[in-house]
């Protein structure tokens, strides 16, 4: 009675597991999931400091079990906007690069439903002198028109591999950055 009781134990934390595991996925339509700024990022309207930030968000859908898609912005000082770099698979599909830069006030939007958090941030003098060394390797990218989602190049070997180039910003990529040890 006791060995079912504890298997029948079992059996309920692993349901309760999985329940929690497929509650915990982002919204299944990428259509309508969220993709509202996180509040995270200096407003670039009052903050006119220079900014280099580095985001992570659970992967769409199942994949967030797992893996984090990551990218990055830069906001030199007084400019109103920021500049963020960010690689996407689907692209290549549509015959377009995987890298890719836009212009926004909103860098920190959420990743499909799922909520970002800063995985670097550098403020001031220091963003502004190293600004102009990660818009240089942003250019030299190796691997700007791939994206293999395991083991790399993906989301995660872009901004890793800039890291690698400029040692200064001290980028230290999430555990769950799946592909950031492509470029090792």
């Amino acid at each position: 009675m006791r060995k079912k009781l504890g298997f029948n134990r079992m059996v309920q934390i692993l349901l309760v597991s999985v329940a929690a595991m497929l509650s915990g996925c982002t919204q299944s339509d990428w259509r309508s999931a969220s993709r509202e700024p996180a509040g995270i990022a200096p407003d670039p309207q009052n903050d006119k400091q220079a900014v280099i930030e580095f985001y992570a968000a659970d992967a769409f859908s199942w994949r967030g079990w797992f893996a984090v898609h990551t990218w990055m912005a830069l906001k030199p000082q007084d400019a109103e906007e920021y500049t963020v770099y960010e690689v996407v698979g689907w692209r290549v599909d549509r015959g377009q690069p995987a890298l890719y830069q836009y212009q926004t006030v909103t860098p920190d939007r959420y990743w499909y439903g799922a909520k970002p958090e800063k995985v670097l941030s550098i403020q001031g003098e220091k963003a502004e002198q190293l600004i102009p060394k990660v818009q240089k390797v942003v250019g030299l990218y190796p691997w700007a028109n791939e994206y293999t989602l395991f083991p790399g190049p993906n989301s995660n070997t872009f901004p890793a591999w800039v890291g690698k180039q400029v040692p200064e910003l001290g980028l230290k990529m999430p555990f769950r950055a799946i592909g950031s040890g492509y470029a090792d």
